[in-house]
């Protein structure tokens, strides 16, 4: 069976492929009640990890709980090794999201609208979501637990692409020769991604993206709880983690039952009842919604003298995600950018509906990506005492969606050992220094000396030296598909040879 699976922060939601149509999969809760999601919460109850419907109620109850663990993908700092607390006991994160995502590949087959086709022998075959500005790591990591889940893993798309699939399915009226561009506005609970996306018939290519890793829905909600505990005259302070975690949950549902005509919203904050003004929270909510339009800007201007008026080869902006399912997000954006301004009626859903629309082989869709954050080095200079920062892959370099991309440097080393310190990062200034986010990926070192190239020497503790007669050296940097980047590192004269993935916390490999 052929799914999409758009692994969210606060939700997860799939869609499956029937002969050209896309629906949204149900999930049964423990009440029998249907819902087109299941909640991306983990609770402790006995010792035992539990997630889902099943985790969100247990969470009401009281039960040590994580929500949005997705969120935490993010970090730059995140590895295989990192470990997250759930009341007193420290489980990986890694391990977490796989367990997570076996428990929606169970859903599927026991408590689902699609039970009836599935059974423990189908395969799930799956394009699965990744956010647009994710970086190596996080691609990594989720791809890997997908597949430990047990997913067959068809392919890794940026989410804001797969909306784009969806509104292509849904609007391609509004493409012309003119008009062949959109942009899409993804909020999720827990990122935001804007993506210049070019479409001619099912053909896709994107031409930029830009994100915020650390905006979402869930800092709607965070606000919304801030103002109920100023308006009940208490603190942070006051709420132990379980009451302020309660609130949190308490203040999205509220949040989520907004609507156009919705003047006042009451909320129980520890036994209090207060009450808040919508005109207060969306007033106080503008700046988020004020911070992704900062944030995709550049996409449409290259100076802020034009901000809000779209170019005209954009068909219109496409608004998905649960976090946009807020009134004043699309209130903002029509007032800024007219009538262009399309939400999906499956905003939730649209990324899911998307990611299952490029599992379909027959749908023939396709999309040329790029790759969201450069790739660059650190290296010796010098005599080592310098150091010397060379740009390897630009931002947005075109990906391949079918065979990995080879990037190849050639030169002679000037040093006895090469001291490579990998990074992602977003721009560089005039000088050519990375600037903006910055993510250490992997530490190498490279023996150029050929007596260093024997035995198991610990090269950190070896001095760095300029020679005149170094090896002829050969980098090769190789991005798959998913825009995870490792790199060869080849003695030419000897054949030596050092190979990793550029990702924290991952050994290197010789040859």
């Amino acid at each position: 069976m052929r799914l999409g699976v758009d692994f969210g922060t606060s939700r997860t939601t799939v869609a499956y492929v029937d002969r050209g149509n896309y629906p949204v999969v149900s999930f049964e809760d423990s009440n029998g009640d249907l819902h087109e999601h299941i909640p991306s919460v983990v609770t402790l109850k006995d010792n035992t990890l539990v997630f889902g419907h099943e985790a969100q109620d247990l969470a009401a109850q009281g039960y040590p709980s994580l929500r949005s663990f997705k969120r935490l993908l993010a970090d730059p700092q995140i590895t295989a090794s990192t470990t997250v607390r759930i009341a007193h006991r420290d489980f990986f994160i890694v391990d977490i999201v796989t367990r997570f995502l076996h428990h929606v590949a169970t859903q599927l087959r026991e408590s689902s609208s699609i039970t009836s086709l599935c059974n423990d022998d189908t395969l799930l075959e799956a394009a699965v979501g990744i956010p647009a500005h994710a970086h190596s790591g996080q691609r990594f990591m989720t791809i890997e637990a997908f597949r430990n889940a047990g997913w067959s893993v068809l392919s890794m798309v940026n989410e804001p692409s797969a909306a784009g699939f969806e509104y292509t399915h849904r609007h391609a009226g509004t493409l012309n020769s003119k008009r062949t561009t959109i942009m899409v506005y993804d909020l999720g609970g827990g990122t935001f991604d804007a993506s210049i996306v070019s479409a001619q018939g099912t053909q896709h290519e994107v031409i930029a993206s830009r994100g915020h890793n650390m905006l979402g829905g869930d800092d709607f909600d965070i606000l919304l709880a801030q103002m109920a505990l100023r308006a009940a005259s208490l603190s942070s302070a006051d709420l132990t983690d379980m009451e302020w975690a309660q609130l949190v949950t308490h203040c999205c549902e509220v949040k989520e039952s907004l609507h156009a005509n919705t003047r006042f919203m009451t909320l129980e904050v520890c036994g209090k009842i207060v009450t808040i003004p919508v005109t207060d929270f969306y007033e106080a909510a503008t700046d988020l919604v004020d911070e992704t339009l900062a944030t995709l800007t550049p996409l449409l201007h290259k100076s802020d003298e034009a901000r809000f008026i779209l170019p005209e080869n954009v068909a219109g902006v496409y608004v998905v995600g649960g976090g946009a399912e807020l009134p004043l997000v699309s209130r903002i954006l029509r007032t800024e950018y007219g009538r262009r301004v399309h939400r999906s009626p499956h905003a939730s859903a649209s990324t899911a509906i998307g990611l299952a629309i490029a599992a379909d082989v027959e749908a023939g869709y396709t999309v040329r990506d790029t790759l969201a954050r450069g790739m660059g080095v650190f290296r010796e200079a010098d005599y080592g005492d310098e150091v010397a920062f060379d740009c390897l892959l630009e931002p947005e370099l075109r990906l391949n969606s079918h065979k990995e991309i080879t990037v190849t440097r050639t030169y002679r080393a000037a040093h006895n050992i090469g001291y490579f310190r990998f990074i992602e990062y977003t721009r560089v200034d005039e000088t050519g220094v990375p600037r903006g986010e910055i993510a250490p990926l992997a530490e190498v070192f490279m023996p150029f000396h050929r007596n260093l190239q024997v035995g198991t020497i610990d090269l950190s503790c070896v001095p760095i030296e300029r020679t005149s007669d170094g090896p002829l050296v050969q980098e090769k940097y190789h991005v798959d598909v998913h825009g995870i980047v490792s790199v060869e590192i080849i003695d030419l004269d000897t054949g030596y040879t050092v190979r990793t993935s550029l990702l924290r916390d991952k050994s290197n490999t010789h040859a």
